[in-house]
């Protein structure tokens, strides 16, 4: 089995430097360099700011508009008959973009480019919840029912903007579940890694990869993991209803007392990041290109605003009006963003390990988990909470990591849809979901070989899914930005897609109607 694995990390190593060339495209030419400004720029980057800055003109600052309107819709107690309520949406969603990202990402991006790489991060996610706006608006309006769900996002949508070429919905949504498929192992290796660091941290041993702890724990996860998934989507969200406030409540908490305990070094956070945002320290190559690269490429790894990836969440929701989940779901990308990835980055900042004399940078840099748990404890006041705070930010990171397998595994069904509504085709996504990919992420870490290459593969299909998902949403925005006017309109009147000019399966005369009775 060592030696199949190891075969298939060298395989997913090839995809690297592919993988780099498009997130540094075009700017390995000198004659890009050469270019005052833009020059220092990548294509995926100049896409994906380029759609921020229109949508956000076009909706004329949707993002801030309404936001509040957001939180009202969101927090209104409502059942759904079909599909789930928008909060559940909501949930799904934030299971998905709060996940491991919000640690290793944010950590692995400062590590990288330095604290600057978090203003970036900041600016891209301000543009990025206009564009989310429009991807989510756009899954509302094109959704579909199967059964008792509503199905949707980026493989409808994308089929329906291009002239209704089925093959394009098709080709997308193989690419989706190739992509969420591959990650599975990765993301495994997240549950792994948390109890690992908690059972070190309680007990002062490393624990063995052999030992009965990590077989439980590879058990463990594939018989919950099927018990959930195997229910449907409401099952799932039902458990990410929970999941993700629990965890997110409690490691806002846990970072809350740190940044009290340490309230003096809170304008020197600000200044680092503002300061390295433009003039980063030469420790992290000195480069401002670095920090944006960084913090774009991350940030969207964490809130995966303009790749289309988390729309199926967003299709789910039973809606009276296409726009209320567009303005939920740009406040999933500001919780993400602005409120957890920020939090991580105060510790690994405040920590700043990579000057710190009783550490040595180069050789904690390789281990992105650990530069934040030791940024954790050089925070901590030196009391018996530093066990247990490590203990609070590992079970969150494990938690993060399960929700993103749970979500992923969801996002694969849905997708999947497009290709095949049969049911046979749903099963076979669980199976190899379930019983393949996670025990193969599980398997690669009994065996002591870290599947470390795959990471190249989602980076790969992450800036694939910029080049799809922005010119497919810049070619469709209008109709989502008719949805909005719509709405401001009519006040929020139950939606009818005739009314800007299209036809859908879902927003009818009669649908409305029932609505309006409801």
């Amino acid at each position: 089995m060592e030696h199949v694995l190891s075969i298939v990390n060298d395989f997913f190593g090839n995809f690297l430097a592919i993988s780099n060339y498009l997130w540094a495209f075009p700017t390995q030419y000198g004659w890009w360099n050469n270019i005052p400004i833009l020059g220092q720029f990548t294509l995926p980057v100049i896409m994906l700011f380029s759609a921020g800055i229109i949508f956000t003109l076009r909706s004329k600052f949707v993002q801030i508009r309404y936001f509040k309107k957001g939180i009202k819709i969101l927090t209104k107690k409502k059942t759904a008959e079909i599909g789930v309520s928008p909060f559940a949406s909501f949930m799904l969603s934030a299971a998905m973009r709060i996940g491991a990202g919000n640690i290793v990402g944010v950590t692995g991006a400062i590590a990288v480019g330095g604290p600057g790489a978090l203003f970036w991060m900041w600016f891209s996610a301000f543009l990025g919840m206009a564009t989310s706006f429009i991807e989510a608006t756009l899954s509302q309006i094109f959704k579909e029912q199967k059964n008792d769900e509503y199905v949707g996002g980026l493989t409808h949508y994308a089929e329906k903007i291009y002239q209704n070429r089925h093959w394009v919905g098709v080709a997308i949504g193989v690419a989706f579940i190739l992509y969420r498929m591959l990650s599975m192992p990765v993301h495994t290796f997240h549950l792994f890694t948390s109890a690992g660091t908690i059972v070190t941290t309680l007990t002062g041993h490393p624990a063995e990869r052999t030992s009965v702890l990590y077989y439980s724990l590879a058990v463990l996860i594939v018989i919950t993991l099927a018990i959930v998934v195997f229910g449907g989507i409401k099952r799932v969200t039902k458990l990410t209803d929970k999941m993700v406030p629990v965890m997110a409540i409690g490691y806002s908490v846990l970072v809350i007392f740190i940044v009290v305990v340490n309230i003096d070094k809170l304008p020197v956070f600000f200044v680092s990041v503002f300061k390295g945002a433009f003039r980063p320290d030469a420790i992290f190559g000195g480069m401002f290109g670095v920090a944006l690269i960084q913090g774009i490429k991350r940030g969207l790894l964490s809130n995966e605003a303009g790749m289309g990836t988390t729309t199926m969440a967003a299709a789910s929701a039973d809606n009276d009006h296409p726009c209320e989940q567009g303005f939920i779901q740009s406040i999933a990308v500001f919780l993400d963003t602005f409120i957890i990835c920020t939090m991580t980055g105060f510790m690994v900042t405040m920590g700043a390990i990579w000057s710190h004399p009783a550490y040595d940078w180069e050789s904690i840099s390789n281990s992105i988990i650990d530069v934040f748990t030791q940024s954790v404890a050089v925070l901590m006041p030196g009391t018996a909470f530093d066990n247990a705070a490590v203990v609070i930010v590992c079970l969150a990171y494990g938690f993060f990591g399960f929700t993103t397998l749970l979500g992923g595994i969801i996002f694969c069904e849905i997708s999947a849809s497009k290709i095949s509504g049969s049911a046979k085709m749903t099963k076979v996504i669980r199976i190899m979901s379930v019983f393949v990919m996670v025990p193969a992420g599980c398997l690669s870490v009994l065996s002591g070989l870290e599947l470390g290459n795959m990471w190249s593969i989602s980076d790969l299909i992450n800036v694939t899914f910029i080049f799809i998902n922005v010119p497919t949403i810049l070619i469709g925005g209008k109709i989502a930005l008719k949805a909005l006017k719509d709405y401001v309109d009519t006040e929020g009147e139950p939606f009818v897609s005739e009314r800007i000019g299209i036809e859908t399966s879902i927003w009818t005369k009669d649908f409305a109607k029932s609505k309006k009775g409801a």
